[in-house]
């Protein structure tokens, strides 16, 4: 499964805000942004214009540099990996009548999902956020 850039930048701006332990409310009325569609960005439903991007970022006192190198170094981390050798490999021709396999120089990271759902961030009674990552759907994990 792809992950979608505007789930990616959500998920970023929702973890800046609720680390300054700020409001929807509070960061809409700053930004000056409805708080039904900075709630529909943060939910990564709405694809926010850049001139919107810099304004929630502002509001929120994080360069929009920042924002999108943290997203592009997420999107990155979720991405396979591919071996060096397998960079120089040359992809044997598909044979007649068969189906294409994978490229076996293709590794998966085993520790991050397919996409941002499988990062979660969750309270703690010291109402500080904590975030868990869980395995990827069907992957089996070693005791």
């Amino acid at each position: 499964m792809t992950v979608l850039l505007r789930e990616a930048i959500g998920d970023r701006l929702r973890h800046a805000r609720t680390t300054q332990r700020r409001t929807l409310r509070e960061v809409s009325r700053t930004a000056r942004v409805s708080l039904g569609y900075l709630s529909e960005v943060e939910r990564g439903r709405k694809e926010a214009s850049s001139e919107l991007l810099a304004a929630i970022c502002e509001a929120l006192d994080l360069p929009l540099s920042e924002l999108l190198n943290r997203v592009a170094s997420d999107m990155g981390a979720l991405e396979p990996v591919t071996s060096p050798a397998a960079l120089t490999k040359r992809p044997e021709p598909a044979k007649a009548g068969l189906e294409p396999s994978l490229d076996p120089g293709t590794l998966v990271p085993a520790v991050v999902g397919n996409d941002l759902s499988d990062l979660r961030l969750q309270p703690v009674l010291s109402h500080r956020l904590s975030t868990s990552i869980s395995p990827p759907r069907g992957a089996v994990v070693a005791a």
